[in-house]
């Protein structure tokens, strides 16, 4: 399947105030794409929230859910048809990652490349910005 590299801003999903990104914070691929829709089908949700908590051996964890919902202040953004959704904090420790979906002989998963990250854990799950 064929995907254009598009990205327009959101349809407001509520009417909370929210914020159109004037340019994506993250970058997915088409894979990555794919992998979320089919996901957000399933269990019948329209955004993906994308987000930077405390944790992890390296100081901060990615994370993803899928939500209905926005909140006050979030940035949105659509991406080949996935509405995306970052709060103003984890934006500025998100500014041009690239979200990838892939496949291998020990299952599958998101990947994160950060260019921001000084230093990422043996696993990638987590960084130091």
């Amino acid at each position: 399947m064929v995907m254009e590299n598009s990205t327009t801003p959101a349809t407001p999903a509520t009417d909370k105030a929210q914020q159109p990104a004037a340019e994506p914070v993250v970058t997915l691929t088409p894979a990555a794409c794919q992998a979320i829709k089919e996901a957000m089908a399933a269990q019948k949700l329209t955004h993906l929230r994308v987000g930077v908590v405390p944790g992890g051996c390296s100081g901060f964890n990615y994370d993803l859910e899928l939500v209905n919902d926005t909140k006050a202040g979030d940035l949105v953004f659509n991406q080949d048809g996935v509405n995306v959704v970052v709060d103003p904090m984890s934006a500025q420790y998100l500014k041009g990652v690239s979200i990838d979906f892939v496949t291998g002989l020990q299952g599958s998963g998101f990947k994160f490349n950060n260019p921001n990250a000084r230093s990422t854990c043996g696993c990638g799950s987590s960084f130091s910005a």
